[in-house]
């Protein structure tokens, strides 16, 4: 669902601080391949990036949404990519997942012009986007045929995410997921593995949206591969409020930001470590 159904983004992204932001910038040809990227008001080499993927059902959203999201992790330090990708009805699955998949090898390989940095490079996601995010970690073969030789991804940090929600009743989701014989390669808990990346997945315990269920079953299937996941409930937040805590006027609900920042700042490899191996 998308944040617009549930609560006024335009009110949040005029009360997020300015930050600089290139707007529309081209990751492949097609309208809807284009992206924003927030930077730091003071630019600095090395800093970590997000590729921040929205939701909607997979069915819609838009970029210009979520500047709040973009202002809120900018003023921190961190690059901030927003992008676009195509939706049902123009696509089904998988066609967003490689539009994803594109994004990220483009933001990846132009890392260092917004200045950040392509070993540190965290993906996130909030609803469909938290499954698009999830099962590009998890699933390699779509960053292998976007480009990208190893895993691009530091990190996951999942809110309010569907990983494991089959089998689908909706008629439009199967639509979207296509034939009964597909629907396992949607799911990102499917493709768990001990060189999963470490994941956030934080959830509202009153999301009616998406059950938080899906947030319990694959940290424990993370758990039990040995991969480092942090797991968050936030008592009484449903789903739109769970992204929305990110801007500034909403974050007494749920401390989404402050979980965001310190599994980025963990799991970030600091340059001077990687010169003293």
């Amino acid at each position: 669902m998308p944040l617009a159904a549930c609560s006024p983004a335009e009110m949040l992204n005029a009360v997020s601080p300015r930050v600089p932001v290139m707007e529309g910038l081209a990751y492949a040809e097609g309208p809807r391949f284009k992206a924003d990227v927030y930077a730091p008001e003071r630019p600095a080499p090395g800093r970590p990036m997000v590729v921040f993927y929205y939701g909607g059902g997979w069915e819609a959203g838009e970029r210009g949404m979520y500047r709040f999201l973009g202002a809120a992790l900018a003023s921190q330090g961190i690059v901030t990519v927003i992008p676009d990708y195509r939706v049902w009805p123009e696509v089904s699955f998988p066609g967003f997942m490689e539009d994803a998949a594109k994004a990220l090898a483009w933001a990846r390989g132009h890392a260092r012009e917004f200045g950040g940095d392509p070993d540190n490079l965290f993906l996130m996601g909030h609803s469909a986007g938290a499954q698009i995010a999830a099962l590009l970690a998890l699933d390699l073969h779509y960053q292998r045929e976007a480009g990208i030789e190893r895993q691009a991804a530091r990190g996951v940090i999942g809110i309010s995410g569907p990983y494991d929600f089959l089998p689908l009743t909706s008629p439009v989701l199967k639509q979207i997921f296509g034939p009964e014989e597909a629907w396992p390669a949607s799911q990102p808990i499917n493709f768990v593995t001990p060189e999963a990346p470490p994941m956030l997945l934080a959830t509202g315990d009153g999301d009616s949206t998406v059950d938080p269920a899906n947030t319990t079953r694959l940290s424990a299937r993370l758990r039990a591969a040995g991969v480092a996941v942090t797991e968050r409930h936030y008592p009484r937040i449903g789903h739109a409020p769970a992204i929305g805590a990110m801007a500034g006027p909403l974050r007494f609900l749920a401390p989404v930001r402050r979980d965001a920042l310190d599994f980025i700042e963990a799991n970030t490899r600091l340059q001077q470590a990687q010169a003293a191996e």
